[in-house]
């Protein structure tokens, strides 16, 4: 989508007002969007960005490591669930 010139006006209106007033807050906003480019790498501006041609991500190892930790916390407490359910279960007399 194509700015109109009067936009493009008023945006470079408040980059400008922005550097002046909090000059930290606007580096972070250009190293955040260097980050973005540099993260999109070869994809181009007209590409939506999904469909067949795209690549799935893969998760990072934090995540993953989440995740196996509360499913092996999960499992241990099922296991031992059931351990006390059935010794429960064994020790009443019907």
């Amino acid at each position: 989508m194509a700015w109109s010139k009067d936009e493009e006006r008023m945006l470079l209106q408040i980059e400008r007002h922005l550097v002046d007033e909090d000059p930290r807050l606007a580096a972070r906003l250009e190293s955040f969007n260097e980050r973005v480019q540099r993260r999109e790498g070869g994809r181009r501006r007209g590409d939506p960005g999904g469909g067949a041609g795209r690549l799935r991500r893969r998760p990072r190892r934090s995540t993953v490591v989440i995740m196996v930790s509360w499913l092996l916390i999960a499992t241990l407490i099922a296991t031992l669930l059931i351990m006390v359910l059935r010794h429960d279960a064994a020790a009443l007399p019907l």
